[in-house]
């Protein structure tokens, strides 16, 4: 089997998602996301979590004013498929050491010229314990 050729701009783009959401740099995010962008997080109970762009920012935006630590940027691309100006990304991503490793399917769509996340589905990576894919909080929001 060939592992297939990932476009550069996709790759940076894939690094400039996980650096600047790790930071909880909401600025930055909002160049990241298209506005109708979906969050899917499948729980270790087999259930289907939803959260709409705005409810994904608020939950970063209470991180990030408590002053909990930046996330970790640990990830790997793990195979990226493109098909004209969509494309889907999947990760091994590490949020914490205190958090257990999760696969990261990115949903991706170029619009005029740049790439942008229009929806994610979170996953437990095989044979990780199950749950919270981010880290517990240290501060009270």
């Amino acid at each position: 089997m060939t592992t297939p050729v990932v476009d550069p701009a996709i790759e940076s783009f894939i690094a400039d998602v996980v650096n600047i959401g790790s930071a909880y740099d909401l600025d930055g995010m909002e160049r990241l996301y298209t506005a109708d962008q979906t969050f899917l997080i499948l729980t270790g109970e087999g259930e289907v979590m939803r959260f709409t762009r705005a409810e994904a920012f608020a939950e970063f935006r209470a991180r990030r004013d408590a002053g909990e630590a930046p996330l970790s940027t640990e990830y790997r691309i793990l195979f990226v498929e493109q098909q004209g100006e969509d494309a889907v990304a999947l990760l091994y991503r590490r949020m914490s050491p205190e958090a257990p490793p999760v696969m990261y399917e990115l949903r991706l769509r170029n619009q005029s010229g740049r790439w942008a996340v229009r929806g994610e589905a979170v996953t437990p990576w095989p044979g990780a314990a199950a749950g919270s894919f981010l880290p517990p909080r240290k501060m009270a929001a």
